[in-house]
């Protein structure tokens, strides 16, 4: 016999399908929806035609800045200035490795935190495993620094576009709404990691010179170009008089809204402008490079202020990042085809996931015209009668991280399990923010041991590290982190909180 493959996600979702559209026949009160497969698909992507818009539009955009090689050239800086700072007895004394794998998480920590760096990290590795090896540690500690940092951060994110953004807008809830206790969460997380790399980092770290492995970590950032390009310049110019004219028009508009508090701040939107100017000039003096990286930093920021102070949504939201790979590909020099065929690579590298958005919500709507739906979340009801909140919050958890294991894509789970939990939470007395919050969980920990992750597998190929070792060093860690992830959660059904 031959080897067990676990089927493609497409397949496994089309199963789920044909069971749903079957289960209609026999679900008391069910209404036979057999035949209806294949319209259902259409319905679903009708449906969720916001959300596939959204991801191929930040897909896009990313891949615009990423092929401006800013976020390499920005790492690689940032590797050179933390080893230079090794000539500083207080440095020394802390240790410049500790500092150094505790730097280097943070950043990928944010990288999965705002934007969802996953697929990125395996180029990073190969840079970074260079330079676990010069400070005298393995290669574990290598993948660690990039890999799991970014998915922890992925984990207990606070903007992640690709899983909050996902589960909320299918949720019905605010965009990024919950985000002071997701922030608190995100630095637990980050902490335990942290902590957990740098005591393994202990035991294994052999005294060593710095040798030629730092050496070409630098190399490419020793001989970079100072200043910028005209393209760059005159970019930074539109930007700026476009920011100046959006303040006249609409800074008094500006409201922030953090709980139940409101607050008035007309101020904001011109405090941005300036400071956006000022960082610019700054960026624009050193390369364009940072220059870019300065713009993916305030489409952040601006991001965050737009959704906070002026309710902004999916529209505007793809709004700006259009606006940002049309930036990026300007200040690089790229001319209009080579911004567009740059965005279209990544539409399509993220192709896959609006693709199973739209066949997974195929699935709910067979569940809804078929009337299985009350149906099951009755049952679910039913099941979980007399367990109480927060075995029926633990259970929805478990759920997720148990479907993680075997579909680590995000956009799928969501898909397919929130429609159904959402209104499930709403009937056992638990709110919408903590089932997202379970499913970001859920979906976030297991991606780091499951064989089923694609990225997690051409990482230990880059890293030359077998599954079973990687099993072996990680699994404890991953229980940990699971047993975390549920602590977490149970604050959100006895402790009122903005959001939730």
């Amino acid at each position: 016999m031959g080897k067990f493959k676990v089927p493609n996600t497409y397949v496994i979702i089309f199963t789920v399908l044909l069971v749903c559209a079957v289960s209609t026949w026999f679900v008391p009160g069910g209404e036979p929806q057999t035949w209806q497969v294949f319209s259902a698909l259409y319905e679903g992507f009708s449906q969720q035609a916001g959300i596939i818009a959204f991801v191929l539009i930040i897909g896009g955009a990313f891949w615009v800045v990423n092929s401006t090689k800013a976020v390499d050239d920005g790492i690689m800086k940032f590797i050179s200035k933390v080893q230079a700072l090794e000539r500083y007895t207080l440095i020394r004394t802390l240790g410049v490795g500790n500092i150094v794998i505790t730097l280097v998480m943070l950043l990928f920590g944010v990288f999965g935190a705002v934007f969802g760096m996953s697929e990125e990290t395996i180029a990073f590795v190969a840079v970074v495993i260079p330079l676990a090896r010069s400070l005298g540690y393995d290669d574990f500690t290598g993948v660690c620094m990039v890999y799991v940092a970014a998915h922890v951060g992925f984990a207990g994110a606070m903007l992640n576009p690709f899983t909050i953004g996902i589960a909320q807008d299918m949720s019905e809830l605010p965009l990024f709404s919950g985000i002071e206790y997701r922030t608190v969460c995100w630095l637990i997380l980050m902490t335990v990691a942290i902590a957990f790399v740098l005591w393994y980092a202990s035991r294994v770290r052999k005294p060593v010179e710095v040798h030629e492995d730092a050496a070409e970590i630098s190399s490419d950032t020793e001989n970079v170009k100072k200043g910028s390009g005209v393209r760059a310049w005159i970019t930074f110019a539109l930007i700026s008089a476009s920011l100046v004219l959006f303040s006249v028009f609409y800074a008094s508009d500006c409201v922030i809204k953090i709980g139940q508090g409101t607050f008035a701040t007309p101020w904001l939107l011109w405090a941005l402008t300036a400071v956006f100017a000022l960082v610019s000039i700054f960026a624009l003096r050193n390369s364009t490079k940072m220059f870019i990286l300065n713009l993916l930093m305030f489409t952040i920021v601006f991001m965050v202020a737009g959704v906070m102070g002026y309710g902004w949504y999916l529209p505007e939201i793809c709004a700006l990042f259009m606006a940002l790979a049309v930036a990026a590909g300007l200040a690089a020099d790229y001319s209009a085809d080579d911004i567009a065929k740059e965005f279209i690579a990544g539409a399509k590298d993220i192709f896959s996931a609006a693709l199973i958005i739209g066949f997974a919500a195929g699935i709910i709507v067979i569940l809804k015209d078929g009337k299985v739906i009350d149906t099951l979340l009755g049952s679910m009801a039913s099941a979980l009668d007399g367990s109480g909140k927060v075995g029926a919050l633990g259970t929805m958890y478990g759920i997720q991280t148990f479907i993680n294991v075997f579909i680590p894509s995000a956009s799928a789970k969501a898909a397919v399990t929130i429609p159904i939990m959402a209104p499930f939470s709403d009937m056992i007395g638990v709110s919408r923010q903590a089932t997202v919050l379970a499913f970001q969980f859920g979906d976030g920990f297991t991606n780091m041991i499951t064989p089923c992750s694609g990225v997690l597998m051409a990482v230990l190929s880059v890293a030359k590290i077998s599954y079973e070792k990687w099993f072996r060093f990680i699994w404890k860690f991953i229980l940990v982190l699971i047993v975390i992830g549920f602590l977490l959660l149970l604050p959100t059904l006895f402790v009122e909180m903005p959001g939730f």
